[in-house]
């Protein structure tokens, strides 16, 4: 942290679009070093490869601290920016790097929430992704997903981008939600599953469009064996 510190420093200097993109660029390569260090090995697999070139609103399961490690390992093509808990920012050092990297999101207010939208629809509109964890914090049920928020679809409708589901469904077996110093080596996999186009939708489908990711979700989770599931019951 101490040695990407300084870089991370230096690149939020910049606009907004290139500097950030650096900083993530930084923090891959810490990513990289720090899991294969701790013996995690990672795969992404992909059930329809996602365009380079194109904009998604990015959604994912949550049940584990790993899951943001994670992402920089699955997004290797797409620039993106993570939307991340405002409370995080407060960690020392880490808390630094954290908060020149994610769009920070703090619920305790409607106007607090409202900012965060704005935020992210400002880098939609530099051209760059978004990832947002719709369940909104981990997935303590005995179900495969917790109930999602409202926001991701609500952007992507707005927006007209559409989603991209990718699952993290070993996560939960390298780090339990429980404590950050339970953490197991093995392998970890990014699935990607197809996009849902958004084309045409107003705010009126979005009970619909939300309905349609999860089942999705719950389904391949289910497909893919995430353990949780089992363990905890389904």
């Amino acid at each position: 942290m101490l040695c990407v510190l300084p870089l991370v420093a230096i690149f939020s200097l910049r606009d907004s679009k290139s500097g950030g993109d650096k900083i993530y660029l930084v923090c891959r390569w810490w990513d990289d070093i720090w899991l294969t260090g701790i013996g995690i090995r990672h795969t992404n697999i992909y059930e329809t490869m996602p365009d380079a070139g194109r904009q998604y609103v990015f959604i994912s399961n949550h049940i584990s601290y790993l899951d943001i490690p994670m992402i920089l390992q699955a997004l290797r093509r797409n620039s993106f920016r993570i939307l991340g808990k405002a409370e995080m920012a407060k960690v020392p050092v880490f808390g630094y790097i954290y908060s020149r990297a994610v769009v920070m999101v703090d619920r305790s207010t409607a106007q607090h929430r409202s900012r965060s939208v704005r935020e992210l629809k400002s880098v939609l509109a530099m051209g760059t992704s978004v990832f947002i964890f719709p369940e909104g914090t981990f997935n303590e049920t005995r179900r495969p997903l917790k109930e999602f928020y409202d926001g991701a679809f609500r952007i992507a409708i707005e927006t007209q981008i559409p989603l991209q589901p990718i699952l993290f469904p070993d996560t939960y077996d390298r780090m339990h939600y429980s404590s950050l110093f339970n953490l197991r080596p093995g392998r970890t996999r990014a699935i990607f599953l197809a996009p849902i186009e958004v084309e045409g939708l107003t705010l009126a489908d979005l009970p619909q469009l939300k309905a349609e990711a999860y089942h999705i979700m719950e389904e391949a989770l289910i497909r893919y064996k995430a353990s949780w599931i089992e363990t905890m019951g389904s």
